[in-house]
């Protein structure tokens, strides 16, 4: 238990896909001057080092944010995503991947706050020292799926929260949509953003069935798999189920993800897909 470690993983293509959309959706609740509230459930170390022996042992950056940090064609919608790669690597060379928590750092406003916890021994510490001097913040070593009862509804009545599990417990996925519905029965108004793994569809299926069920509107459901599903061992793609997505968010994706999949496959190899699970 608790023994996935991010690092491994961090930059890959099921990165550039979850913090892509992250990013959008943070800057369109920026439209709005009023502030909320980002809640990270499963917030990781916050930076990673790509030099590190983890990260070079899978060398996944090197087919996600290494391909297109530095394209000079990138459409704009990346820009508020790719904003933040560039300032945690000034340098001009690709050292450090910025996970979720410092993205948000990155675009939300001195207004908002964010609320991030983590529960792995390793990882909690690096986490709370990245935001030690951040008054805007607070780190907890804690439960994720505890805060969508005990943290919600926000007072600013505004919010997004991203649920990021490691999906190593096969409990997970029945977990996932058991906190989103908690949450919700708080904070229907909240925008929840939710990472999955495409590794065997039928997991897949029976959260989005799951979802369903339960009655909530407005699912959006955005993926990118950069392989053809497969029952072997092994990640073929990921996607965010999106619920009360910004008004634009599945124009953007739609328009975005076409671009996204070809720079990040260039052989065709795998699918894009944004459709509505349950519409308004």
């Amino acid at each position: 238990m608790l023994s996935y470690r991010h690092s491994f993983h961090a930059g890959n293509h099921a990165d550039v896909l979850k913090h892509t959309v992250q990013s959008l959706i943070l800057t369109a609740m920026k439209e709005k001057e009023k502030p909320f509230l980002y809640l990270d459930t499963h917030a990781g170390a916050g930076r990673y080092l790509l030099s590190s022996e983890r990260a070079e042992r899978t060398g996944e950056y090197l087919d996600g944010i290494g391909k297109i940090w530095q394209r000079d064609d990138c459409p704009s919608l990346l820009e508020p995503y790719l904003t933040v790669i560039r300032h945690y690597n000034r340098s001009g060379t690709l050292r450090y991947y910025p996970g979720s928590p410092l993205i948000a750092r990155q675009i939300l406003r001195e207004q908002d706050k964010l609320h991030l916890t983590e529960l792995h021994t390793s990882d909690y510490p690096l986490l709370r020292n990245e935001f030690q001097k951040d008054a805007r913040a607070e780190v907890l070593r804690a439960d994720g799926y505890a805060q969508l009862k005990s943290q919600l509804p926000p007072p600013s009545r505004r919010g997004m929260i991203l649920i990021d599990p490691p999906y190593e417990l096969k409990s997970d996925y029945p977990d996932v949509v058991t906190g989103i519905e908690e949450g919700y029965k708080r904070f229907a108004t909240g925008t929840y953003a939710l990472w999955y793994p495409v590794v065997l569809r039928q997991h897949v299926k029976k959260i989005l069935a799951s979802l369903e069920k339960t009655g909530i509107r407005r699912i959006l459901q955005i993926e990118l798999a950069v392989r053809p599903d497969s029952d072997q061992r092994g990640m073929t793609g990921s996607g965010m189920i999106v619920i009360n997505p910004p008004w634009l968010l599945e124009q953007q994706m739609t328009e975005l993800l076409p671009w996204l999949h070809q720079a990040l496959v260039p052989t065709g190899h795998g699918h894009t897909l944004v459709r509505w699970v349950v519409p308004e």
